[in-house]
């Protein structure tokens, strides 16, 4: 259902009756990649990876959308075809340019959600870049016939546009985390990466979502420091659910949901070693962290669905047309409204440029 607001892009506009769900972060980080950086451009890894053995494909220009391939069927996903290093240069680009957006590092456990919860799957055709967080969806887009260059794990993404906008002189926001969790990963941020800027930082308590005061003061905080990057640190689907509430307090700047990514930049939380990573196995070492939480989700929803996913892109690479498996860029609802093309939420985002 679409959510109320009130007011208009400052302190006030918050939501009302929105009840949060989900508590658990699901999205993992890890130690920041080498990577070397030329002024005035974004950062690049040194050694680039084809971490889940998908087939490379050439990066679109620096500002210029990707084309798009949309994975679990009718009610699946669409995602970006971008590597990790051109997602960063995307995002610059778009903000050099004046333009905000919103990133969702979509992982198996979002493509089940959007598939049961036709409200989440909505919010992931309005955000403006949407990446493949896990091993299985590049996999599955090998045997569709559509690959993805390559996992674009959020918890790495974190440090690379941290990076990216220290060379800019730009600046971030974290909100969410364990209580001083947001504090010590911005104090690792600009240790590492000189010249960026932390402008604030926010942990909200259990059931913040309710209480209106707390909210408009969030939100005020938010406006008024004008950051250009906003990590949202709750677990999904609560930091998809308020980066749509709150983003036009800062419509200039990009959001991205980033689970327990604050926990592992200040290290209160390590992530996988990389040849785990690069088998695809890192969610047993997330399992063997915390495994009442996560046990369920890997192991009854999880696993099932990743054989389900790939069975059935294999059945699609042969059964269904190229033009419902991938599509050129599209525009999102919101910057539909902005070009004066009719489009709102709730309807499968426009065309741009043909079929």
């Amino acid at each position: 259902m679409p959510i109320d607001r009130i007011g208009s892009r400052n302190g006030s506009e918050v939501v009302q009756g929105w009840l949060g769900r989900g508590e658990g972060r699901d999205v993992d980080t890890m130690d920041p990649p080498k990577t070397s950086t030329t002024p005035g451009e974004a950062s690049a890894v040194t050694e680039p990876e084809n971490r889940s053995g998908a087939i490379a494909a050439p990066d679109p220009p620096a500002g210029t959308r990707p084309d798009t391939v949309r994975l679990g069927g009718e009610k699946g996903v669409w995602f970006d075809r971008i590597t990790e290093a051109a997602a960063a240069a995307y995002v610059m680009a778009a903000l050099d340019a004046g333009r905000g957006g919103w990133v969702v590092t979509s992982n198996l456990d979002h493509l089940v959600r959007a598939r049961r919860d036709p409200d989440f799957r909505r919010m992931t055709r309005d955000a403006d870049l949407v990446v493949a967080d896990g091993a299985p969806l590049v996999w599955a887009s090998v045997l569709q016939g559509t690959p993805l260059p390559e996992r674009v794990a959020g918890s790495s993404l974190v440090w690379t546009l941290a990076e990216a906008a220290a060379t800019r002189g730009r600046s971030v926001y974290l909100l969410g985390g364990d209580p001083g969790t947001a504090e010590e990963a911005g104090r690792v941020l600009e240790a590492r990466y000189p010249g960026l800027r932390v402008v604030g930082t926010w942990c909200p308590p259990r059931g913040f979502e309710t209480d209106l005061p707390h909210m408009q003061a969030m939100a005020e905080s938010l406006r008024s420091s004008g950051a250009d990057l906003v990590y949202v640190a709750l677990g999904s689907p609560k930091q998809e659910k308020l980066i749509e509430q709150l983003r036009e307090v800062l419509p200039g700047a990009w959001w991205m949901g980033v689970g327990i990514s604050l926990s592992f930049i200040c290290g209160r939380v390590r992530r996988a070693p990389r040849w785990v990573q690069r088998l695809g196995l890192e969610w047993v070492h997330r399992m063997a962290q915390e495994p009442r939480r996560l046990a369920r989700r890997y192991l009854v929803d999880g696993i099932p669905f990743a054989l389900v996913l790939l069975c059935s892109s294999l059945v699609r690479r042969f059964s269904t047309p190229d033009a419902e498996r991938t599509r050129r860029p599209i525009k999102r609802a919101a910057a539909a409204r902005t070009a004066g093309v009719e489009g709102t939420h709730g309807t499968e985002p426009v065309r741009e440029g043909g079929p």
